[in-house]
């Protein structure tokens, strides 16, 4: 198991700075993680999420340099900074030093993964990975040695995939898969706890489910493709009526972004059904109405998994209350965190099914 620190998202400590507006017309929020081209070229889309707030502590070599990374079930690769990274972002994180490790091997091979606002280049290398205490041998990582400057607002030092091989930039063998082949975990499975409020709690279970941390029965379900966590949404409805994804849509259960993402024409439906309105673009909603708000809900393989309106309103101390709701340009949508909170989640290589169960 690896607790995870709920800690400070960049957009909370920019917001406290000042700096929120700012930021926000520099590196406007792309959460398209996904185009088709970059399956045949060795990089990786990932978003600029400046809401995300969950990390956990990993180890790097022999002896151990350790490193917090974002858990992300919608990315494969792991990536650290490294001790040749001289952008802004590698000076307030922890770097990797390949040569005060005994175990560590370049793989002489260039990585470069994409950010909706710029991108990682480095390069990999294998070394041993601990994770949770399970020491993952000859496992390949990149190493920064550049960065993109929103990184710098990151709390995070690296981000560790937990997605399908078939994402992964470089062809490089994601870290879960390498716990399965060496035979370090009981079940081909890992699962993900996040806590509402309180900064410690959040949970990533290797190997198996933690009943401690949900009610009643697992919901299973079929993966419709095996690259992302990807699975078929049937719609989402509000007082009864459907809103949007009418007909059925495709949705990744993605622990790497903080918000329930979709497109632009759903989104905006589903904010006007809960009475949100537009404004510095976000869906916004008056803090006082929270508890008449509807819940919105989700019809996904037979079952209706619920989030009420506490669970998908954000209140900000300098911006009021707004909703988890993010409009993009892709037909793929994204349930992030919003929804993990709600309903504790299995990733279940074994079977290729992702299990939901109504959080603790």
């Amino acid at each position: 198991m690896v607790p995870l620190i709920k800690g400070k998202s960049a957009r909370e400590s920019l917001e406290e700075q000042g700096l929120w507006d700012e930021y926000r017309g520099k590196f406007p929020f792309n959460p398209t993680r996904f185009d088709d081209q970059s399956l045949s070229v060795s990089s990786e889309q990932m978003t600029n999420d400046a809401d995300l707030a969950y990390f956990g502590v990993i180890s790097i070599g022999t002896p151990p340099q350790s490193f917090t990374v974002i858990f992300d079930t919608g990315s494969s690769n792991l990536w650290i900074p490294s001790i040749y990274c001289s952008s802004a972002a590698c000076a307030n994180h922890n770097k990797f030093n390949p040569g005060l490790s005994s175990t560590f091997k370049n793989a002489g091979k260039s990585l470069s993964i994409q950010y909706g606002t710029g991108s990682m280049t480095g390069f990999e290398g294998f070394d041993t990975v601990v994770v949770g205490g399970i020491p993952v041998k000859n496992q390949i990582f990149g190493l920064s040695q550049s960065e993109a400057p929103f990184m710098a607002h990151m709390k995070a030092d690296g981000i560790l995939g937990l997605a399908y091989p078939r994402l992964a930039a470089s062809q490089a063998t994601p870290v879960f898969d390498n716990m399965m082949t060496q035979h370090l975990v009981n079940q081909d499975m890992f699962s993900v706890y996040l806590t509402r409020n309180s900064e410690v709690g959040s949970m990533v279970t290797f190997g198996g489910v933690d009943p401690n941390h949900y009610y009643g029965q697992i919901a299973w379900i079929p993966l419709s493709s095996q690259m992302y966590w990807q699975i078929t949404v049937d719609s989402v409805t509000v007082n009864g009526q459907i809103v949007a994804c009418n007909g059925g849509c495709q949705a990744i259960v993605d622990t790497g972004t903080s918000n329930i993402v979709g497109p632009q024409a759903d989104i905006s439906s589903m904010a006007r059904a809960v009475g949100a309105y537009s404004a510095n673009g976000d869906n916004v909603v008056n803090c006082n109405s929270i508890n008449n708000m509807p819940a919105m809900v989700f019809h996904i393989h037979g079952q209706a998994f619920t989030l009420p309106a506490s669970t998908y309103v954000r209140q900000s101390t300098y911006y009021g209350c707004r909703t988890g709701l993010q409009s993009s340009n892709s037909d793929l949508w994204i349930l992030g965190d919003i929804f993990i909170r709600q309903y504790y989640s299995i990733f279940s290589r074994a079977q290729n099914m992702v299990g939901l169960a109504l959080a603790r």
